[in-house]
C-alpha cells in the first residue's frame, strides 16, 4: 500500500485510455474477460441504473466527511492532493460503462477494470502502480439451506482515493463506513485505513459460518452413527459448501502476506500495521478451522462408508442364513416327497390290472408289493439322512 500523496495522472474525461492499435488509428479493444463460473451469466441480474449504481461517495479530510459530491468528476474535482484528503466511492452493480469512466477519472489498469466487470474472481491482490486492486469474497451460512451464501468485494485502493464495487447484496459496507465514521483517527491513516476496516468486515464474517458449518458437522455425526440412511447425500453436499467456503477465505493469507511485504518499501503506518496483522491472524485461524472442518467431513464419509459396508455386509449375511435355512427346508420337503413317491409309483404300477402281469396271480403278490414298497421308503430314507436332507 502506498503513503505516497501525489496525484494521480489523469486521462481523458470522456473514456479510459486503452492501448492504440498497431495502425495508430482508433484504440484496440482490449480482450474479453470470460468468467469459468458456469452459473455465472444465469445469476448474475442486470446492471442497476447510475444514480443506484452509486451507493454512498464521500471525500474526507483528517477522517470527517467534508463532503459528498454527485457525480464521479465531481469527486475527482474536489481532490485537492493535500495530505490527509481522500474519496470514498461506493458502487453497486455498476455497467461496464460506469466502471470505465471511473477508470478514467482514477487512472484504474484495463487489467483490474475487467476484473471488476466479469466478477467471479478468485480473491487475489494485484498492484498496478500505485494503485491496489484487491477482490475479496465475504460468505453467509443460510442454515436452514445449509448452503454458503457468496458475496463478492472489489477494491480499487489509490494514494487518495478508495473505489469499492459490490455484485451481490451481502455484505453491506454501509456499517464499515459507518464504523470508520465513527472512528476519524483510524480514517485519517487514508484508504489503507478502509481497506483494512472492509477485510475486517469480510474476516469477522466468517466467524458465523464456521460455526454454522461445525454445527452442522455435529448433527450429521449423530446421524451417521444413528443409522440414518440419507446421512450420505447430506455429507456430500456439505463437504461442497465447506470446499467452496475453502476456496473464499485461504486465499486471505496470500493476501495478507503480500501486503505485509509492502509495509516497509510503502511505508505503511505503524498503527495500522498493528490493524492488519490482526485481521491476518484472524484469517489464519478461519483457514485452519476450515481446513479442520474439511478433514472430518471426509473423515466423517469414510466412516460412514464403513457403517454402510457393514450394514451390507450384515444383510448380506442374513440373506444368507435364511437362503441356507430355506435349502435345508426344501430339500426336506423334497426327501419326504421322494419317499412318499415310492409307494405311490409301486403301488400304480400294480393298479393297473393288466392280464398278463404275473405278480397279480402269486398268493405272496399283495406282501410283496407292501415289502417292496417299504424296502425303497426305507432305502431313500438311509440315503437322505446320510445326505444331510433329513
Amino acid at each position: 500500500m502506498s503513503d505516497a500523496r501525489g496525484r494521480p495522472g489523469r486521462p481523458g474525461k470522456s473514456s479510459f485510455n486503452r492501448p492504440a492499435g498497431r495502425g495508430g488509428g482508433k484504440p484496440a479493444e482490449p480482450a474479453p474477460e470470460r468468467s469459468m463460473d458456469p452459473r455465472a451469466e444465469a445469476e448474475e441480474p442486470p446492471p442497476l441504473p447510475l444514480a443506484r449504481s452509486v451507493v454512498d461517495a464521500a471525500v474526507y479530510r483528517g477522517g470527517r466527511r467534508i463532503e459528498r459530491p454527485a457525480t464521479l468528476e465531481d469527486i475527482y474535482e474536489r481532490l485537492p492532493g493535500e495530505p490527509g484528503t481522500m474519496a470514498w466511492i461506493g458502487l453497486y452493480r455498476p455497467s461496464p460503462a460506469q466502471l470505465w469512466e471511473a477508470a478514467a477519472q482514477f487512472g484504474l489498469h484495463e487489467l483490474a477494470v475487467e476484473d471488476a466487470i466479469v466478477a467471479h474472481q478468485r480473491p487475489k491482490l494485484e498492484r498496478y502502480g500505485k494503485t491496489l486492486f484487491v477482490v475479496l469474497r465475504a460468505a453467509r451460512y443460510l442454515d436452514e439451506a445449509e448452503e454458503v451464501d457468496f458475496g463478492e468485494i472489489h477494491l480499487f485502493v489509490g494514494p487518495e482515493f478508495v473505489l469499492t464495487v459490490r455484485h451481490s447484496q451481502a455484505p453491506d459496507l454501509a456499517a464499515v463506513r459507518k464504523r470508520l465514521e465513527q472512528n476519524p483517527d483510524l480514517l485519517a491513516l487514508g484508504p489503507e485505513a478502509v481497506l483494512y476496516a472492509v477485510l475486517d468486515a469480510v474476516v469477522d464474517g466468517y466467524a458465523p459460518v464456521v460455526a454454522g458449518l461445525q454445527y452442522d458437522i455435529d448433527e450429521i455425526e449423530t446421524e451417521v452413527f444413528g443409522g440414518d440412511p440419507k446421512v450420505s447425500r447430506r455429507i456430500y453436499e456439505l463437504s461442497r459448501e465447506v470446499v467452496e467456503f475453502q476456496r473464499a477465505a485461504r486465499p486471505l493469507l496470500t493476501i495478507m502476506a503480500g501486503l505485509e511485504a509492502g509495509f516497509d518499501k510503502y511505508g505503511t503506518d505503524e498503527e495500522l500495521r498493528r490493524y492488519l496483522r490482526d485481521v491476518a491472524d484472524h484469517a489464519t485461524t478461519v483457514a485452519e478451522r476450515v481446513d479442520g472442518l474439511r478433514q472430518a467431513l471426509t473423515d466423517i464419509l469414510a466412516v460412514n462408508a464403513t457403517l454402510v459396508s457393514q450394514a451390507q455386509n450384515e444383510e448380506m449375511r442374513l440373506l444368507a442364513e435364511a437362503g441356507h435355512a430355506q435349502n435345508n427346508e426344501i430339500k426336506k420337503i423334497s426327501s419326504w416327497a421322494a419317499i412318499l413317491f415310492a409307494p405311490t409309483l409301486v403301488g400304480t404300477i400294480y393298479g393297473m390290472n393288466f392280464d398278463h402281469m404275473p405278480e397279480l396271480h402269486w398268493v405272496a403278490g399283495y406282501p410283496f408289493a407292501i415289502i417292496l414298497m417299504a424296502a425303497v421308503c426305507t432305502s431313500l430314507y438311509v440315503i437322505f439322512k446320510r445326505r444331510g436332507w433329513l
